[in-house]
């Protein structure tokens, strides 16, 4: 599914209660860095703020995969402290991916195979003040795109009450991509695969909730979170002003400035079940986006996304553990301003993009000894026919499998370098059955699904 990319005539600020939010949130992320005692690090800050090893709160001793723990202290706001703490942490993401077959590549400085790339480095601002605030800001640089921008961010103001009886949580979350906030890795903020390919070909088609508007928009969720079992949020993404998000380093114009509000929610039911945390859980996203922030043709795309999900995790002891993750989403799209713009088909036909897409990706993973991990996770997009938006085989058609075994160095914080750092290495492998709408000739050049097949060593390290 394109995104479109034009010049926009659209320079008007975005509404006031958007600045109000954005003040807010500068307000947060100063206070995070100023006024905790030391503040936050497993972002390895948080570790150091709750006096725990990494293994508390993430599964296999590394992020992002959280564990009950790790869970409860996200949606606690990220406050809970035992040890004063400094508010800063990093990490570093490199890797060396070889595809099946040479590719075009992507970048002038890449090769058309064997690329050896400093994936992303990040620095974050984490950490909690008192019992009502905490959050996290990162702010990337991608060695593939050579860039640096503002990348995930998660505010939170809490507080504790009694809902329905049932000691509870409520609170507000401001942040930058839909699903980020969420504390399920099941979603496709923190969802499978951790760490992910930059220099190898990817399926066309994606979801606008998958990613399309991180660091793109700004918004604010209320939600609830009753009695350690059911989790209720509703919220609504904006757009801020070209000019901010060109000095947070993102594009303004992909994919376009939302019309009004994008609502979100989400809901979700966790329960303990044979000794392990059973979730089930559900997600809807409705957006209507002038393509390019182009508002000359007097409509804007429209988005209606809605997703399934389920998570199961069972510690075994001795840091053994299994994890298991499903989602599913569906999206209905119109494209009516792109149509309009002749951005897709010639400017005749305002129908000439509506399809459907659909989306499940399941992931399953053992680990040992919070260190040696081992994951399966298959893939599929399907949808409609539509040869304005799908090129040669006009249909958005992948499907795959993606396996990985990981090895985490210092889980339990014993690393000679300190308790604060961590590192992982991991060796994944993406195998496509279908790529872009065809198992063979999916671009009418002779291209193959299995040429994009891709092998990809990397190591993450976080201190």
């Amino acid at each position: 599914m394109p995104h479109q990319e034009i010049p926009s005539k659209d320079t008007r600020p975005t509404r006031k209660w958007l600045a109000a939010l954005s003040g807010c949130g500068a307000w947060l992320i100063v206070a995070v860095a100023l006024n905790s005692p030391r503040a936050a690090q497993a972002v390895p800050a948080f570790a150091q703020q709750t006096g725990q090893p990494c293994k508390m709160c993430h599964v296999g001793g590394f992020g992002p995969e959280l564990t009950k723990f790790g869970r409860e202290f996200k949606l606690g706001g990220y406050t809970l402290r035992t040890h004063a703490s400094v508010p800063v942490a990093a990490m570093f993401i490199a890797s060396l991916t070889h595809t099946n077959k040479d590719q075009a590549p992507p970048a002038d400085h890449l090769s058309s195979n064997n690329n050896l790339v400093l994936d992303q480095a990040s620095l974050f601002v984490a950490g909690g003040i008192g019992d009502h605030f905490g959050g996290f800001a990162q702010l990337t640089y991608d060695g593939v795109g050579r860039a640096t921008s503002w990348d995930n961010l998660d505010l939170r103001a809490v507080t504790k009450t009694r809902i329905l009886g049932a000691e509870s949580v409520i609170g507000l979350t401001i942040n930058n991509s839909p699903t980020v906030q969420d504390s399920w890795n099941t979603l496709p903020a923190w969802g499978f695969p951790f760490t992910d390919t930059a220099v190898s070909p990817t399926p066309d088609a994606s979801l606008l909730i998958d990613g399309a508007l991180a660091q793109n928009v700004l918004g604010m969720s209320a939600y609830a979170w009753i009695g350690e079992t059911v989790y209720v949020e509703g919220g609504v993404y904006s757009s801020p002003a070209r000019g901010t998000l060109r000095f947070l380093g993102a594009d303004p114009d992909s994919p376009g400035s939302i019309h009004n509000v994008a609502p979100y929610g989400r809901i979700a039911y966790q329960t303990d079940l044979a000794g392990g945390t059973f979730e089930i859980g559900g997600n809807i996203l409705h957006a209507s986006i002038f393509p390019g922030r182009d508002r000359s043709s007097g409509s804007a795309d429209r988005y209606r996304d809605w997703g399934l999900d389920s998570s199961y995790l069972k510690p075994f002891g001795k840091g053994d553990s299994l994890s298991a993750m499903v989602r599913f989403e569906h999206e209905r799209g119109d494209l009516r301003a792109s149509c309009a713009l002749a951005l897709i088909g010639d400017g005749t036909d305002l129908g000439c993009a509506r399809y459907r897409l659909n989306e499940w990706r399941a992931a399953l993973r053992y680990t040992r000894r919070d260190q040696l991990g081992f994951t399966v996770s298959p893939f599929s997009i399907t949808g409609s026919r539509n040869a304005n938006l799908y090129g040669d085989s006009g249909l958005p058609d992948s499907n795959g499998m993606t396996s990985q075994i990981d090895y985490t160095f210092w889980p339990g914080g014993n690393s000679p370098l300190g308790f604060l750092v961590n590192a992982r290495i991991g060796i994944q492998y993406t195998l496509y059955g279908k790529f872009n709408g065809r198992r063979h000739n999916f671009d009418g050049a002779g291209a193959n699904a299995r040429d994009n097949d891709a092998i990809r060593l990397f190591t993450w390290f976080a201190f």
